[in-house]
């Protein structure tokens, strides 16, 4: 039977924005895609709730800086009593990294950059791929603030069995505060660690930072060149795809141009070829929380080379894409909870010095 594409439901969304020509290129261009269509557009937060209830959209596209609200106060109240998936659209600037990985916090799925004018538009085609992204992810409402939970107990790593060794993570949708809440729980040991979240260029920076705040790890965003060494993680810096290479008995990373990969750039399947390629057994790879397919064949030649692979389950997914793409295709041993990942990552470590 041939379903018109027609006749399949579009995304309905609600573009939140104070500036109306930003609100009217949105909705020209997003309605001229075959499965999305603005259903309408607010002025500020006050204007946006109204809309809500009376328009009931799949997908909220909001700006942070508004009149009346800004937008992560209005992103934190809908949250708590009204989840929606929303897509924030951040300026590039430097300081709205870091309230942007804020939103993220709070609940947003996705962050699309624009340029620094608060007025002007951001890649229609990539902020198309967010709201596609939105619309199938899992949204839970905002629970209060709760004190930190205690940590996992480690008997810790030696050395000999983290020097030689390398932990590969990758994410997209959902992935900033997965990959932190996974290597929250991880040692200050853990062996050299590299990372790919699909994130833009002048984004991942502050991302790293934060990771190194609250992990015990040391956490950078890759220059290249940078030898791996325990207790230290290297994320991949949006618009560039990272690698891990080899020189004598030391892990590197470099960072490589290229077309993007699944439409990303930094792309988890280069990062994985690249780990299963040098480091062979060595290596757990982890695929996390996304949308695509990114990653699944990366993590399938990793297994393939004798790399231990996990995925994250469906239950605790925001976008149950990347890691369902993986195991349909055989790619992970394992399948796990984002709680249990940590754990899961230092036995499978733990197994392969056994074997050693």
């Amino acid at each position: 039977m041939v379903i018109s594409m027609s006749n399949m439901k579009k995304i309905r969304v609600l573009v939140v924005d104070d500036s109306a020509v930003v609100r009217k290129v949105f909705t020209k261009e997003l309605s001229q895609t075959k499965d999305i269509e603005v259903v309408g557009g607010a002025i500020d937060p006050y204007v946006a709730r109204d809309r809500i209830i009376q328009l009931k959209p799949d997908v909220l596209t909001l700006d942070i800086e508004m009149p009346r609200m800004d937008g992560l106060s209005f992103l934190a109240k809908l949250m708590q009593h009204y989840p929606l998936p929303v897509v924030l659209v951040s300026s590039l600037a430097p300081a709205n990294s870091a309230t942007a990985l804020k939103a993220l916090e709070l609940g947003a799925v996705e962050v699309v950059p624009k340029p620094s004018s608060r007025f002007s538009t951001p890649d229609l085609q990539r902020l198309a791929r967010a709201i596609r992204a939105a619309a199938a992810a899992r949204v839970r409402r905002l629970a209060p603030r709760q004190a930190d939970k205690s940590p996992i107990q480690h008997s810790g790593l030696s050395r000999f069995e983290t020097t030689h060794k390398i932990l590969a993570i990758g994410a997209s949708t959902g992935g900033t505060r997965a990959i932190e809440a996974v290597l929250q729980d991880l040692p200050a040991d853990t062996p050299g660690t590299v990372i790919v979240q699909h994130m833009p260029s002048g984004f991942t920076a502050s991302f790293a930072e934060r990771l190194d705040r609250v992990c015990r790890m040391r956490v950078r965003e890759a220059c290249g060149g940078e030898v791996l060494v325990p207790g230290l993680a290297l994320v991949a810096p949006g618009g560039h795809h990272m690698v891990l290479t080899r020189c004598g008995v030391q892990y590197q990373v470099a960072l490589r141009d290229g077309p993007p990969v699944h439409h990303q750039k930094p792309a988890v399947d280069h990062l994985f070829d690249s780990v299963a390629r040098e480091a062979h057994r060595n290596a757990v790879g982890v695929i996390l929380t996304g949308m695509g397919a990114d990653g699944a064949q990366g993590l399938l030649e990793m297994r393939r080379q004798g790399a231990a692979t996990l995925a994250q389950d469906e239950a605790s997914c925001v976008v149950f894409g990347m890691p369902k793409e993986a195991i349909q295709m055989g790619a992970a041993q394992q399948i796990v909870s984002l709680l249990k990942i940590p754990q899961a990552i230092l036995e499978a470590f733990s197994r392969k010095s056994a074997a050693a």
